[in-house]
């Protein structure tokens, strides 16, 4: 073993100074080093701004810096603190520091700080004090003089920056000043044309008590006139009866002169000759006076039916008036049967050729009936819970019903998903390379994340795509880190469950399959609908009538055709053997179970919407006559909407058009416009487009005449 002399304390301090630089041996060293300590001091004396001296302090408290390894709660360290702190109460400040302070308070008061400049000014004498540090401690001068030029060089560039920003200060007061004289200037021409439109308000105002008053005086001048022409009628009628017994007297007259004149004859051969031959004269010229007085009144009253014939043929009018209306009413009456048999007709075609055409597929692919019952063991949840997914469905529901569950059992063993790329036809919420994570959330929890994401986007303005909706939702939700883990998690759960409403129109919407305003639109209606059948129950008891179902159906749907309300009414319960007077709670209609599917009646609302449309576009289709290949123009997609919709006002119709076309509502040009037959597309493109829009009827055709 090697055995070491014992060493003082003060020579391990000794050494351990000279190994730091700060003391040395070396007499030449040591002689150079107070060659600089007498310079130094020397220097200082001769400085103007501070006249004073170095002090040591506190070099008696050297040893106090060093740090013991000693516990802070110790008795020890306690001591050794309160011994500390006495020795440093009871040093005082350095006359150097003194003497700086002082030189810096007094240029500090010979400063003017009223100037701009006055914190530049200000820094003047901190610089001034830092250089004399520089200058006194030489050992730390380089490293004194680095951090007083970086501090600098930042002021510099600050400073440089505040000069850039000064002219922008200045647009940005001229540009507040323009716009405070615009806002003036808009307020101003505001009120002017407030003015204006007050005035023009007066005058129409004094028009319309002018237009009151000439109505009024018009009024006044129509009742004086049918007074005065039921006195005329009054006196035509009263010198028609005096004319009528005036003829009555002259044939009364001519037959009494006949009986006269046969009860003289025979004694006319008697008389004088003369004489007969003065009264055959005078009877002839009563004969031309009265055959002229009869050809008067005949010219007169030839048009003249005697009021008892007016009567008889005015009450036989009245009577054949009456049959023609009835008449008119059966006709309509029948020509609404025939519309409706011909519709009936027409759908029973559709669905004859439909069964015709199922049942030729069927028989050409068909295969044993599966068995089904089998599956009650397979299915997870046994007996009950495949009964429960099977009720009410047909075979081709129960195979995706079987997919269903295959795929969430597989889906739940995958614990990455691989990402698709960065490609354009990539979905942007799905844009990812490498692998991502598997949530593996529940089916309800996917579900009320859906019905979150349509409440957000419902209460926002809709201005981005639903695609990059539905990321920076998600983004919002989880985090930029768990967004596009979330995304394909869900985006994998929502195409394998066809099956659930809220999963499958979610999917359609966010594929593009369907425009958002179609889902928009449903929930709309069936708010509507609940609303108007709220505002029927006065009691608030949450009871209807099926007599009351049935007219707020009809009010709410008006082009929705007698069998649709019935099948309506049917989903909501009613029943043919059923009274119109049974009660049915309708809040029950529109209510959800766990995984967001609806009641019977709020499906068939839906289903009863996508045969509408289907059947709109038909109509559609066989107005315009061509086959799906053949293109079609941009004039004959107006003008066939417009025959086979007459009330489609013109907002409705351009978005139409533009849908189908793919072209902006501004951009659409009008009828009378040369350029319109310049726009083609093919009629499946354009019955496809439709097809993904909210397509409804705006009102009834308008019928054909019938010869």
């Amino acid at each position: 073993r090697l055995c070491h002399p014992p060493v003082s304390f003060p020579s391990l301090c000794r050494t351990h100074l000279q190994s730091l630089g700060v003391i040395t041996d070396d007499p030449f060293l040591t002689e150079t080093n107070n060659t600089q300590k007498r310079k130094l001091s020397q220097k200082r004396k001769t400085q103007s701004s501070i006249d004073g001296y170095l002090s040591p302090w506190p070099t008696y408290t050297s040893g106090q810096t060093i740090l013991h390894n000693r516990k802070p709660c110790s008795d020890d360290y306690r001591r050794r603190s309160g011994s500390w702190q006495q020795q440093t109460l009871g040093t005082t400040k350095p006359r150097y520091l003194e003497q700086l302070e002082n030189y810096l308070r007094k240029e500090l008061l010979l400063l003017d700080l009223s100037t701009d400049s006055a914190q530049e000014l200000k820094l003047q004498p901190y610089r001034e004090i830092f250089e004399f540090f520089i200058e006194d401690f030489k050992t730390y001068k380089p490293l004194l003089s680095s951090i007083k030029n970086a501090y600098e060089v930042m002021l510099a560039h600050q400073r440089e920056k505040i000069r850039a920003l000064e002219p922008l200060k200045a647009k940005l007061v001229t540009v507040n000043e323009d716009c405070n004289e615009r806002i003036l200037a808009m307020r101003a021409e505001e009120r002017s044309e407030i003015s204006m439109l007050k005035k023009e308000k007066m005058n129409l105002l004094k028009i319309i008590d002018k237009k009151n008053e000439e109505k009024i005086s018009l009024q006044s001048e129509v009742t004086k006139l049918r007074k005065t022409l039921a006195e005329e009628y009054l006196r035509y009628l009263s010198e028609r009866d005096a004319r009528k017994i005036l003829i009555a007297d002259l044939n009364e007259l001519r037959y009494q002169r006949e009986d006269m004149s046969l009860a003289q004859s025979p004694g006319i051969w008697g008389e004088d000759p003369v004489k007969l031959t003065v009264a055959l004269k005078m009877a002839r010229q009563d004969l031309a006076r009265t055959q002229m007085e009869l050809n008067t009144m005949k010219a007169n009253f030839g048009d003249v039916v005697p009021r008892r014939d007016f009567e008889m043929q005015e009450k036989t009018n009245k009577d054949l008036q009456e049959q023609l209306d009835s008449l008119r009413d059966d006709y309509k009456e029948v020509c609404k049967e025939h519309e409706m048999l011909l519709q009936l007709h027409m759908s029973t075609l559709k669905e004859r050729d439909q069964y015709h055409s199922e049942l030729q597929e069927i028989q050409r692919t068909s295969t044993p009936r599966p068995d089904w019952a089998k599956c009650e063991d397979v299915v997870a949840g046994g007996p009950d819970r495949w009964h429960m997914l099977a009720e009410g469905k047909n075979s081709d529901q129960l195979v995706d019903v079987l997919l269903e569950e295959i795929g969430v059992g597989l889906l739940q063993e995958k614990d990455f998903f691989p990402g698709l790329g960065y490609e354009e036809s990539i979905p942007p919420f799905l844009r990812f390379e490498g692998v991502v994570e598997n949530k593996k959330p529940t089916k309800k929890d996917v579900i009320n994340l859906l019905k979150d994401a349509w409440k957000e986007r419902l209460a926002e303005e809709q201005k981005e795509k639903f695609q990059d909706f539905f990321l920076n939702f998600l983004e919002r939700r989880f985090g930029p880190a768990d967004a596009m883990a979330w995304a394909y998690t869900i985006f994998e759960n929502i195409k394998l469950f066809r099956s659930n409403e809220v999963m499958s129109q979610f999917y359609a919407v966010l594929m593009g399959k369907w425009n958002e305003s179609v889902y928009i639109k449903q929930k709309e209606t069936v708010t509507q609908l609940l609303k108007e059948m709220t505002n029927v129950d006065s009691q608030n008891e949450g009871l209807l009538t099926m007599e009351q179902l049935s007219t707020v159906l009809k009010s709410t749907f008006p082009f929705k055709k007698e069998e649709k309300i019935q099948e309506l009414m049917e989903a909501g319960g009613w029943h043919p053997s059923s009274s119109n007077a049974d009660l049915l709670n309708y809040r029950s209609l529109f209510a959800e179970d766990e995984e967001g599917q609806s009641r019977p009646f709020v499906q068939q609302l839906w289903e009863q919407y996508l045969e509408e449309k289907d059947d709109y576009l038909q109509e559609l289709k066989q107005e315009l006559g061509l086959e799906l290949r053949e293109k079609v123009t941009l004039p004959k997609v107006r003008e066939a909407l417009m025959t086979i919709d007459p009330k489609l006002d013109k907002q409705t119709l351009n978005s139409y058009l533009s849908q189908a076309f793919q072209l902006p509502v501004t951009e659409l040009p009008e009828e009378a416009e040369e350029k319109t037959e310049d726009i083609v597309i093919q009629l499946q493109t354009a019955l496809e487009r439709l097809q993904m829009a909210d397509i409804r009827r705006m009102g009834p055709r308008e019928q054909e005449p019938v010869s």
